[in-house]
């Protein structure tokens, strides 16, 4: 896959259209209240790996708590949501993800978990206290697994 993200340059679009490399598709970064995105999924061709965030974001709590109200209310309009909130928007755009066109779905284990920033891997361009969390064993309960089990199937996604 190629790593498509921020600023698209033309050589970019060139290089994905000649290689047909998917392109990488970022959940956290569809819901900018100030414009239309290609992060959302309605704008997704199949070629592309969808994630609810990677390794350099917060987890997907830990950035909802982040925005801003406008981009809150977008992402909630989006999800057709009055409802939902911190601790459940991690499933929110867990089935977003799921559901999407994206030919792959990668889901960050801490959004599995629907834990907070706290359980995030990298911030970049910084040092010192980075890729340190460690998921605990026994934190998958069969009540959890099943639930995955269940959303992958009925998204398709096995």
């Amino acid at each position: 896959m190629a790593e498509d993200l921020g600023f698209l340059t033309e050589s970019v679009k060139k290089l994905l259209k000649d290689t047909d490399y998917p392109g990488m598709k970022i959940l956290q970064f569809a819901f900018d209240s100030r414009e239309e995105s290609d992060y959302l999924p309605h704008n997704y061709n199949k070629n592309c790996v969808v994630y609810t965030g990677t390794h350099d974001n917060s987890t997907v709590r830990g950035w909802y708590k982040e925005i801003d109200d406008l981009d809150k209310k977008m992402c909630m309009d989006y999800i057709n949501s009055d409802d939902s909130d911190e601790e459940n928007i991690s499933w929110d755009l867990i089935c977003i993800a799921m559901r999407s066109v994206a030919d792959t779905c990668v889901i960050p284990v801490q959004d599995f978990l629907g834990l907070d920033e706290s359980a995030r891997i990298n911030t970049p361009s910084t040092l010192g206290d980075n890729w340190k969390w460690r998921m605990t064993l026994g934190c998958f309960s069969q009540e959890l697994i099943d639930k995955i089990k269940r959303l992958t199937k009925i998204y398709g996604r096995i």
